[in-house]
């Protein structure tokens, strides 16, 4: 499942896609009002919406979407009377709007500063307000205004030969507080739409607005293809459009809030943590390995990985550890992982795993202060032998305490995952 933290990344890369988004969900259905995917125009998906039966016909209107740079409300009402106009493909029971955006400069801009603020760990909200009929859309993002998600910018990290780290287009914490821009867009019937670029001063927040030109609605009858569009140049919004807006009473501002992937550190680069590593990107998990040994901390080892490298009093500082972070112990260094131990035990973090037997872990820990969130051994006890298998338990036990603390954040309520081996809390030792 991709978050809209790979989304904003996939988006700098492709350089014709459109931003599919359920702007409003009833009933039953495989992803939640808010979700994402991206489409582009080569027919390539990240992400998703529906289980497989909405998929191919969004991919049908991509061309014309990129092609008029207007945007596309999509009805699928799949409910229990309909489904027989559907197919026997169909997944869901419920009624889905999808939203779908050209990724033009400005909304690319806009994704751009996103995937910015999830890589410093910061929780991002995006207000979509349509305006004129919803005949124009205004984007706004800005920082979530709760102080846990006040965070400096962490940069991306990436090792670097001899060194730590380095940093790579981070930008400066006056920066990050101070400044936002503002991005309009200005309808000239000769030319075009024109952009107007203003850079302001905000104490409080960091954001970017941007106005897009007129889109076009399209209301979609199940028993009918993408191709039934119109073709006539007359955007089914000025047929009436407007009128079917409000029967699927979408608010005239829709607002989402992102959270960035939590981040997981895994101190060791041996072949164990490889799987690990993989696992723990695919399971949402923005994954950074530190290592000394930069024979073992490579790229070619650890492909789409960020990678740290220096012994733990040079890597503490780099990595910037904070409370939402997952770290696992795998170096298999007892003097190493002693050291980063005592480095992180005034720290806040969401998780610690150590990899090792009850006895060893007590070892690490003998005359520190109680540790919190200590899991050892590291992972769920489902008898895995080798570090596939093994692998897999960890990645279970990090997806399970992340289901957890997203719990404990709706219900404001403490709880945590019993270690099936020895006890050991998500809560605290």
């Amino acid at each position: 499942m991709m978050e809209m933290h790979d989304l904003c990344a996939m988006a700098a890369r492709e350089a014709r896609c459109v931003l599919a988004t359920a702007v409003k969900v009833e009933g039953h259905a495989y992803r939640k009002q808010g979700v994402s995917m991206l489409l582009t125009e080569e027919g390539v998906m990240y992400g998703s919406i529906s289980p497989g039966c909405l998929e191919s016909d969004l991919q049908a209107r991509v061309g014309r979407v990129l092609d008029t740079e207007q945007l596309e409300f999509v009805e699928y009402d799949m409910r229990p009377a309909d489904d027989l106009s559907w197919g026997e493909t169909i997944g869901c029971g419920g009624l889905i709007i999808v939203l779908l955006e050209p990724v033009c400069g400005e909304l690319r801009s806009i994704l751009s500063h996103m995937h910015t603020y999830f890589q410093s760990g910061s929780t991002v909200e995006l207000t979509r307000s349509f305006c004129n009929h919803y005949t124009r859309v205004h984007y706004v993002i800005k920082l979530a205004e709760d102080a846990e998600n006040r965070t400096s910018l962490r940069p991306f990290l990436i090792a670097k030969e001899g060194g730590a780290g380095k940093k790579t287009e981070s930008v400066s914490d006056e920066e990050h507080e101070n400044h936002y821009f503002d991005f309009t867009w200005h309808m000239d019937e000769k030319d075009g739409p024109k952009k107007a670029i203003e850079a302001s001063q905000d104490p409080i927040n960091t954001m970017v607005t941007v106005d897009t030109p007129r889109f076009s609605l399209v209301v979609i009858d199940p028993s009918e293809s993408a191709a039934v569009a119109s073709d006539s140049g007359e955007s089914d919004l000025q047929r009436g459009g407007s009128t079917e807006a409000e029967r699927w009473d979408i608010p005239p501002q829709i607002s989402t809030r992102y959270v960035p992937k939590p981040r997981l550190i895994i101190v060791g680069a041996g072949n164990d943590v490889i799987p690990v590593a993989s696992l723990g990107k695919s399971a949402g998990f923005r994954v950074v390995v530190a290592d000394w040994r930069e024979t073992l901390c490579t790229p070619e080892r650890f492909p789409g990985v960020e990678l740290v490298r220096g012994f733990p009093r040079e890597i503490i500082p780099v990595l910037d550890i904070q409370g939402g972070d997952y770290i696992v112990l795998m170096s298999h260094q007892f003097p190493r992982e002693r050291e980063f131990l005592e480095l992180v035990e005034d720290r806040n973090y969401a998780y610690l795993g150590i990899m090792g037997s009850r006895t060893r872990t007590a070892r690490l820990l003998n005359d520190l202060p109680p540790m919190k969130h200590v899991h050892s051994p590291v992972g769920l006890t489902i008898g895995a032998d080798g570090p596939e298998e093994i692998a897999i338990s960890i990645a279970a036990e990090l997806i399970a305490c992340k289901r957890a603390a997203s719990a404990e954040e709706r219900r404001n309520v403490q709880r945590g995952i019993a270690h099936a081996s020895d006890g050991h809390r998500a809560s605290g030792r």
